[in-house]
C-alpha cells in the first residue's frame, strides 16, 4: 500500500469525536495520524492502519 505524508485517508472506525477522516503525519513501520475533526494525534502500527483503511480522500501535494 502506497501511503505518503500529507495524504488524507478514510478509516473503517470513527474517532470518538465522530470523524473517520485522518491526515498522515508520519509513515514508516508506525503511522502517525491526525484526526480531521478534533486534531487529536495517534500513532498506530502500519498493519493496523492497513486493516482499517477504506480509501484515500486526497493525494499528497509532494508527488
Amino acid at each position: 500500500m502506497d501511503l505518503q505524508v500529507g495524504d488524507e485517508i478514510k478509516m473503517k472506525k470513527k474517532h470518538p469525536c465522530g470523524e473517520n477522516r485522518w491526515r498522515l503525519l508520519r509513515v514508516g513501520m508506525d503511522i502517525r495520524m491526525e484526526c480531521m475533526g478534533c486534531g487529536h494525534q495517534v500513532m498506530l502500527p502500519r498493519k493496523q492502519v492497513e486493516k482499517g483503511f477504506r480509501g484515500k480522500l486526497e493525494e499528497s501535494a509532494t508527488k
